[in-house]
């Protein structure tokens, strides 16, 4: 059995989310191929050094293309060839007229429910191709139930054709000291951690955190994040509430620097009205820093009994849960404690294992 993988999601250097994902579904497969099961991964570019080593049953192949690469370019290459017996993507989309079954994993469907957060470009595709995607998919793997029910209510799908695996989570390793020790050990501070977009709600956050501030006026707020689209309105934000000395962006930051946040944060917020399974809440648990969470979309799902929820549409909700979150170590001890329990159910090798034999089975 040849399996096709597309691994352009894990050929980049600054990971996140999706790209995450799929290089821990690279690392299981190089570790399972063998004689009878052998991967060949496409790519645009060159292999970063970091990805699996090629070996006879594990190998890469480049198929250059400045454009349209998965929807002419990798199609072209497979039908010249035809050497493969199934083809994943780890990301949305497919390549259009495979000659083989085809397995593909959606993550969110953010686009459909809120289309104002995106580029016009970026919403086609993701509109169009996710689409075409579904329907030419023999299955679909969901990354969370709430993502599958978004699936079957948007798309009229049937539910046996989805799968939900969920993502998995490895604790990350500090190597050495961080840069940021310095900024942030003078104050608490409250954490965010993900992309700077408007569905990621950091708005109602910086108004929770505003009142705060005339409750509790030594602490902070640190968000942690690269910028998406739309964000002019966070930092516009900051500056109408005058918390530009009080709260600090961090902008991408590394795996040391983020474990300190978490390790440091008098807690961490994932104000989202929409996720589709919301990694950095389970980060937050395994650095012992207490997770306080928008109940909406997949996060309920993901975190449990592991955190505080609040209406993401009510930011004195918030502020009402942060301060019980502060007054209360005997509540604090119990996220924590649950946190550590939560992440045992999510683990790289078990999604790695059962998004295999989704796409084993499509051939069987």
């Amino acid at each position: 059995m040849v399996i096709g993988v597309d691994g352009n999601e894990a050929n980049v250097v600054k990971r996140v989310g999706v790209s995450v994902y799929a290089l821990n579904l690279l690392r299981y497969f190089k570790r399972q191929s063998k004689k009878n099961i052998t991967f060949k991964v496409f790519l645009r570019a060159t292999p970063l050094p970091d990805l699996p080593k090629e070996d006879r049953y594990f190998k890469y192949e480049i198929i250059k293309a400045k454009f349209l690469w998965s929807q002419i370019f990798l199609p072209f290459r497979l039908y010249k060839k035809k050497d493969i017996d199934v083809f994943y993507s780890p990301a949305h989309y497919l390549p259009r007229f495979c000659p083989v079954p085809q397995v593909v994993t959606i993550h969110d469907l953010a686009y459909l429910f809120f289309p104002q957060d995106f580029l016009k470009k970026d919403l086609y595709q993701l509109k169009f191709w996710t689409k075409y995607s579904i329907d030419s998919a023999k299955r679909i793997i969901a990354v969370s139930k709430s993502t599958k029910k978004d699936l079957i209510n948007s798309y009229h799908i049937p539910s046996s054709k989805i799968k939900v695996i969920y993502n998995g989570y490895e604790k990350k390793h500090l190597l050495s000291e961080s840069k940021l020790k310095t900024d942030l050990t003078k104050n608490p501070y409250i954490l965010y951690v993900g992309t700077l977009q408007p569905r990621k709600n950091i708005l109602t956050l910086i108004k929770a955190f505003s009142r705060l501030k005339l409750i509790y006026p030594e602490i902070k707020l640190v968000i942690a994040g690269k910028k998406g689209w739309l964000y002019d309105e966070i930092y516009h934000s900051v500056a109408k509430f005058g918390m530009e000395d009080d709260i600090y962006f961090a902008d991408f930051v590394t795996d040391n620097q983020l474990i300190f946040l978490y390790e440091n944060a008098t807690c961490f917020v994932i104000p989202s009205f929409y996720e589709g399974f919301g990694i950095p809440a389970l980060e937050a648990m395994s650095f012992s820093c207490p997770v306080i969470s928008s109940f909406s979309s997949s996060l309920p799902e993901i975190a449990g009994n592991a955190a505080l929820y609040f209406d993401p549409n009510n930011h004195y909700d918030l502020v009402e849960k942060i301060k019980n979150l502060m007054d209360n170590s005997i509540l604090r001890d119990k996220l924590i404690r649950n946190g550590k329990e939560r992440i045992k159910k999510f683990s790289w090798d078990t999604c790695a294992k059962e998004t295999l034999e989704v796409i084993m089975s499509t051939i069987s």
